[in-house]
């Protein structure tokens, strides 16, 4: 029986270049190695260095286009363990008004890898359990026969996401909120919907997500969930 070599993945995650760049990727999508530097600040060599050791240590992928080298997170599972990590992290102080504007607009919404987390994840998690749509079993969500119907009048069908072979409908603790947010697949599917129909939408730069006014009066009208801002 083999054991998990938690020390090697700890001294990749414990580096602080290198967890800035793993929380870039936190977002869900692929960034080039250039970009990465910039938000480690190092030099693109230092970076290049450090993305190869977690290349190497299973925790990125990266694929190349042209010149380009884009890297993304392994899998779900990286996710999932750093926005744990998160959770239990003391928080670093905020120097700048930008890191104070930052660190609100994460707060309040953000893609937790491909699903929505924040004050806005939690908040249409727990609408969904107070309107009898999902229900906890475990550390998971459980879709009931009104969410079913629910889901598939709102976009999304649950049947259809259930025979995937990716993890169905999973609890994730936020780490801003402290409470959990739906991720897996519906989790996914979800966050996906509401940036079709822009009710989110995602920033240039970074992972924080914004409320549009259609989705400020989506959430009132389809859910009844009132926000004071829109995280502009």
């Amino acid at each position: 029986m083999t054991v998990p070599n938690l020390v090697e993945v700890a001294s990749l995650i414990g580096d602080e270049s290198r967890a800035a760049m793993l929380l870039c990727l936190l977002g869900g999508k692929a960034l080039p190695a250039s970009e990465l530097a910039r938000a480690a600040h190092v030099t693109p060599q230092t970076a290049s260095s450090h993305l190869a050791k977690m290349v190497a240590g299973g925790l990125l992928v990266h694929e190349s286009y042209g010149r380009h080298r884009y890297y993304r997170l392994a899998s779900i599972e990286v996710g999932l363990a750093l926005e744990a990590l998160n959770a239990v992290a003391s928080p670093k102080p905020i120097r700048s008004l930008r890191e104070s504007e930052e660190s609100r607009a994460l707060r309040f919404a953000r893609t937790c890898y491909d699903h929505l987390a924040g004050e806005v994840g939690v908040a249409l998690t727990d609408k969904m359990g107070e309107l009898g749509l999902v229900r906890s079993q475990g550390r998971d969500f459980v879709v009931t026969l009104n969410g079913t119907q629910w889901f598939r009048e709102f976009g999304i069908d649950v049947e259809d996401l259930g025979r995937s072979r990716r993890h169905f409908a999973r609890q994730c603790l936020d780490w801003s909120e402290r409470r959990h947010h739906m991720a897996g697949a519906l989790g996914a599917a979800l966050t996906n919907r509401l940036i079709e129909l822009k009710w989110v939408e995602r920033v240039p730069v970074g992972r924080a997500v914004r409320i549009t006014p259609s989705g400020l009066m989506g959430f009132k009208g389809e859910l009844g969930i009132r926000f004071s801002i829109s995280g502009r």
